[in-house]
Parts: structure tokens; C-alpha cells; sequence
């Protein structure tokens, strides 16, 4: 389904980037692809294609050197979008860099509340890991956004990935205390989806009633059940999602054209 159709008035729509991996640099390369190049690319087609959006979202290794240059490159591009973009950070980020000029910027925030919906933002990374994990401040703030949310339907976003997505290298590079987070949503009939990051392909599952989310980098893209570490040649991409405010949720893919962006065919990890 398209979202460049007639908006509605009982939804909100929420744009989805994730993974850019840009460099203080503005022609850094993560395998020999331009990832400044394909993330305005993303955003073009995002232009193109949706003709209402009311939040965008970020969710995690918005650089890949942690730099400042590379966070004010993403802020300036994220400014072409016509709504709000909050962030929260991976693996590769600076955490504490990414929270002082997010609150310069209003783009950190602990959730965001839109509609009839409460979209909780959570930082999953840890200093000097590729894993995750939801730290006990991290899990207070999913407390209090679950105990505070009134009659609102709620989103958790985060970077590292909660569940098995089959790719066997990413298995434990996931988020290592899922339980945690599993263990807070159940019974929460609010609780509609998780979102995430960190994976570089497109995954969409329901566990126990909750829709499980990932989705395309605007850079380069991971082949889906590897074994091994292995880039694939889908395209860059975004997610796109509707939040009715009845609970209701329609999510789809949007992908630049096939041959997009390729990164180098040899590449044996980033």
C-alpha cells in the first residue's frame, strides 16, 4: 500500500530511517557506498511518496564514527522532512553526544505522545558494544511511559533487535536481556508493536498479539537468514507506518530502485 493518497483523520503517519551510518566526512563510504548520498536519496523518495506525515523517526546508528559533524549532517538532512524527527542511538553511536545535541535540537526525547498514541523511545546501546541492552533506567522509563499512558496505545522503539530474525551472525548481537522487555509488555493489551533497527533488512512477525518491526537501512542492506556476515543487493529503503487511533496499525517498505546503492561484493564485515 502507497501512503501518497488522500491523508486520513483518524491516524497519524510515522516515517521510520534507520542505520545511515554517516561520517564526519560528507563523502564517508560504509563499503564503498556513499551513505550521506543514499540517506538524501531515502529522504527524496520519502518526499515523493508520502503525502502527510506527522513524526519521523530514527532509531539508532546514525553515525558510524560517533562524530559531531556526522549528527549535524543527519539533523540537517532530517530538517527536509516536513515533521518532527526524534532519534535514539545504536551501537555505533556516541550515546552522550547524540543526548546533548538532542536536547539542543528537541530530537531526544523519552517518548513522544501523537494521536492516540505513545511512541516510547529507548536507548538500547551500551559503550564499546555491538549488543544491546535496556539498562534498569531504561526499563523505569518503559514503566513509567506503560504506567502513565492513560487510554493511549503505545510503540516501543529501540535499536537491537529483541528476537531471533535468523540471520545466525546476528544472534548474539542482539539485545541481551529481551526477557526484560518481554517480561514489561506482557499482559499490556496496549502495547501494539516493537520497532527496530540494527538489522539492515526487513522483518515483520507477531509475538503474542505485538507486531515485531525492523526494517531497511538507508545505506547498505544485510542479507536475510545468512549464516555469515553478508551484504545483500535489495536497495535502500524506509519504513512507513499508519497508527489509527482505534489501535490499528498498516506498515509497509518503500525501497529506492533495484541496483540502488550496491556495496562492494567482497566486503566481510562493517
Amino acid at each position: 500500500m502507497s501512503l501518497a493518497e488522500s491523508a486520513g483523520t483518524d491516524y497519524v503517519c510515522i516515517v521510520q530511517l534507520t542505520d545511515s551510518h554517516l561520517f564526519a566526512r560528507d563523502s564517508g563510504d560504509l563499503l564503498g557506498l556513499d551513505t550521506l548520498d543514499s540517506l538524501n536519496s531515502v529522504i527524496d523518495l520519502v518526499l515523493h511518496e508520502i503525502a502527510r506525515m506527522d513524526l519521523v523517526l530514527a532509531t539508532g546508528d546514525i553515525t558510524q564514527d560517533g562524530s559531531e559533524d556526522a549528527y549535524r549532517r543527519f539533523i540537517s538532512a532530517s530538517l527536509r522532512l516536513p515533521a518532527p524527527c526524534h532519534w535514539i542511538p545504536g551501537n555505533h553511536d556516541d550515546a552522550q553526544l547524540m543526548q546533548r545535541l538532542g536536547n539542543a535540537s528537541g530530537m531526544s526525547r523519552d517518548w513522544v505522545d501523537i494521536g492516540n498514541w505513545r511512541i516510547v523511545l529507548l536507548d538500547s546501546s551500551i559503550a564499546g558494544s555491538v549488543a544491546g541492552y535496556l539498562a534498569d533506567s531504561q526499563l523505569q522509563r518503559l514503566d513509567d511511559a506503560l504506567a502513565t499512558a492513560g487510554e493511549r496505545h503505545l510503540m516501543v522503539c529501540l535499536h537491537h533487535h529483541p528476537v531471533d530474525i535468523g540471520c545466525d551472525w546476528m544472534q548474539p548481537i542482539g539485545l541481551h536481556n529481551a526477557a526484560a522487555l518481554f517480561g514489561r509488555l506482557s499482559g499490556q493489551s496496549a502495547v501494539k508493536a516493537v520497532l527496530w533497527g540494527h538489522v539492515h533488512q526487513e522483518f515483520d512477525r507477531v509475538r503474542q498479539g505485538v507486531r515485531l518491526l525492523a526494517t531497511p537501512s538507508t545505506c547498505v542492506q544485510f542479507a536475510a537468514d545468512s549464516r555469515d556476515f553478508a551484504t545483500d543487493t535489495l536497495a535502500p529503503g524506509y519504513r512507513w507506518l499508519r497508527l489509527y487511533d482505534d489501535g490499528r496499525l498498516e506498515t509497509g517498505v518503500s525501497r529506492l530502485p533495484p541496483g540502488s546503492y550496491l556495496p562492494d561484493p567482497d566486503a566481510e564485515g562493517y
